[in-house]
């Protein structure tokens, strides 16, 4: 049986004040809670973008940046973004790099499943190859970083609305990533 995934409920100021069930606590009023992204990038400075599975609560069928979670109260962000990586997409990674700390955000979804985040954001370095789990992902591809950056801007409605501000806001550290990856 898999473990059962809870999220870190967090105060106004990002401390936190306690765990619930992550799927009970994504509705359209979803408190405030801890969660990380990821961006991969592959030896050549490609950078890896996901679509979500239809059966996902929130967003399903978006395109988005690699993989994203909740870290549990037993785990470092490092932990947790290789843990999500391997069940995810079944990729190994390196390098993990905090490239926008303060990421915070909250959206909602066209069902009105709310998102709301305190999420910083990483990068790291794919090593081996990509094995999605189809209930998370349906689909992938391996991109450049430049031409996924001015997709990003021509076309924001075709990517999850964390993804387009990650990018925003942590586009030269992510640029920085990619170019070293190469």
């Amino acid at each position: 049986m898999d473990k059962q995934e809870y999220v870190i409920l967090l105060d106004a100021q990002g401390e936190a004040i306690g765990t619930e069930e992550k799927y009970a606590v994504h509705t359209s009023d979803t408190p405030l809670h801890l969660a990380f992204s990821c961006w991969l990038f592959d030896s050549q400075g490609k950078c890896l973008v996901t679509r979500r599975a239809l059966s996902k609560k929130a967003w399903p069928g978006v395109w988005t940046n690699s993989v994203c979670g909740h870290p549990q109260t037993d785990e470092t962000f490092e932990q947790a973004i290789e843990r999500r990586c391997h069940e995810e997409i079944g990729v190994g990674i390196a390098s993990i790099t905090v490239v926008e700390p303060a990421f915070r955000y909250r959206e909602t979804d066209p069902s009105g499943i709310v998102e709301n985040e305190i999420c910083p954001v990483y990068a790291a370095l794919a090593t081996s190859s990509v094995q999605p789990n189809l209930d998370e992902v349906m689909d992938y591809r391996w991109v450049e970083f430049e031409a996924l950056l001015r997709a990003l801007e021509a076309t924001p409605w075709a990517f999850s609305p964390w993804m387009v501000k990650e990018a925003a806001a942590a586009r030269a550290a992510l640029r920085a990533f990619a170019a070293a990856c190469q």
